[in-house]
């Protein structure tokens, strides 16, 4: 039965990957709107119970985030209903306990999602309450950057100057959230769910910062590809949950490297590519590649995981992805590279196993970068572009600083020797692919 207070009309903005109160889209358009906003976040079981290990620095990220989000709302009256379920039970109790006007919440693009909203967005229908989404963490979507015909771009660089030539002010400006919080639902203070309510486990690991200075954004454009140094912003967790604004970031990083808003373009050109051709999470994006005979050595697989291949650049990556939750970007590259054309192991293991260590895990980008690796995908590297690790090296690493950090004995005897000598697995790959997607020239 509702309270008195709980059948007061209201309105409730859902929280997923907008994890703050400032130039929030969705969480403004809420806070606009005819009645008083409850904030809602849902831990939803059917994603967290495919996560294998119970101590995920993701879980703990968002938990943290969540925490500070609940103590900064408090202070305008209100707290964050947080729940841990189904999110179709979930909102069966929402409604329930709650008289419901209108629900807001920004897109999400990934198949999952895209699946979930729309069977949210029956169920509050049917029940008289709307759904609202809006974009929110790209600067452009779906339909708003294309050819002049109106098709996806499916190479960047056209892309990027299309992205570029649309932006303006208009694009980057902030919404002023912060004159409206005082419409936020008075509720008084419930206990948020603990890590161990949900069966996962808490440490203390220290996530990177929201802040970073602009002497990485000024020497990005030379330092960005050199591991041993902190020449990235390491923000990408955080662009990932959305505790900063993108339209904050790309209005920075327009006024000191466009390198590194090239980055974010990358970002939304990925976004885009998943939304037109949702068939590239389970497969190739060009589909002759689908063809493409992989060993898949379980036992080379593993050793590539744990960093035991012999070859250190590519040992030092894994090491750092394992440890960490983070990858420097070029060894993604490497390392990416190497699993898929030295061991002819399906892109697909890796792009698995990123997803299950990286923190800033985003579904669009790394099948956007397993998919350049393999050279399956849109805009990719040939295949005949193979990296070799020694050269990587020798150019990226040539003190081995990087190398000696995560894998200090790789000069001693009992280093293993490499998994697989680097000119027969070229000739091996070439010949693979060859095989399955023909000759093709070098501007495919």
């Amino acid at each position: 039965m509702k309270s008195m207070q709980s059948n007061i009309p209201i309105n409730i903005h859902w929280f997923r990957r907008d994890l703050r109160l400032e130039d929030n889209a969705a969480l403004y358009h809420a806070l606009k709107s005819e009645f008083p906003v409850l904030t809602l976040f849902i831990f939803d079981k059917v994603i967290l119970d495919k996560l294998e290990n119970r101590l995920d620095h993701r879980v703990i990220f968002i938990h943290q985030q969540l925490t500070l989000l609940n103590q900064e709302i408090q202070k305008y009256g209100s707290t964050l209903l947080i729940k841990y379920g189904d999110a179709s039970e979930c909102w069966n109790e929402i409604i329930e306990e709650f008289s419901v006007q209108e629900v807001f919440t920004n897109h999400d693009y990934e198949p999952y999602a895209l699946e979930r909203d729309k069977k949210i967005a029956e169920q509050l229908l049917s029940k008289g309450i709307t759904f609202n989404t809006f974009k929110d963490q790209v600067i452009f979507e779906k339909e708003e950057v294309t050819k002049d015909d109106g098709k996806p771009y499916t190479i960047f660089t056209p892309y990027s100057r299309k992205w570029m030539a649309k932006l303006n002010d208009f694009y980057l400006s902030s919404y002023p959230n912060k004159k409206y919080f005082n419409n936020f639902f008075a509720r008084k203070f419930t206990k948020i769910i603990s890590l161990k309510e949900m069966n996962f486990k808490d440490d203390n690991f220290e996530f990177p910062s929201v802040k970073f200075s602009n002497e990485i954004l000024i020497n990005y454009a030379d330092r960005r590809d050199i591991p041993s140094v902190k020449g990235t912003s390491r923000i990408s967790i955080h662009l990932r949950f959305g505790t900063v604004s993108i339209r904050e970031l790309a209005r920075h990083s327009k006024e000191i490297s466009f390198k590194w808003l090239n980055e974010l373009i990358w970002r939304d050109f990925y976004m885009c590519i998943l939304w037109y051709f949702p068939h590239v999470i389970s497969g190739s994006f060009k589909p002759a590649y689908n063809k493409i005979q992989w060993r898949n050595n379980e036992l080379e697989f593993e050793k590539w995981c744990k960093g035991e291949t012999g070859y250190p650049i590519i040992d030092a990556g894994m090491r750092e992805l394992n440890a960490t939750g983070f990858m420097h970007n070029r060894v993604r590259m490497i390392t990416a590279s190497f699993l898929v054309k030295h061991l002819l192991i399906d892109w697909r293991w890796g792009e698995a196993y990123f997803a299950y260590k990286l923190l800033d895990f985003e579904l669009s980008s790394n099948n956007g970068g397993w998919q350049w690796a393999a050279s399956s995908g849109c805009d990719a590297a040939p295949y005949f572009r193979i990296f070799n690790p020694t050269e990587q090296t020798k150019r990226f690493d040539p003190e081995f600083k990087y190398i000696k950090k995560w894998v200090p004995e790789f000069q001693d005897l009992n280093y293993p020797p490499p998994i697989v000598d680097h000119k027969f697995a070229r000739e091996r790959a070439l010949a693979t692919y060859s095989k399955a997607v023909g000759k093709q020239k070098e501007l495919e």
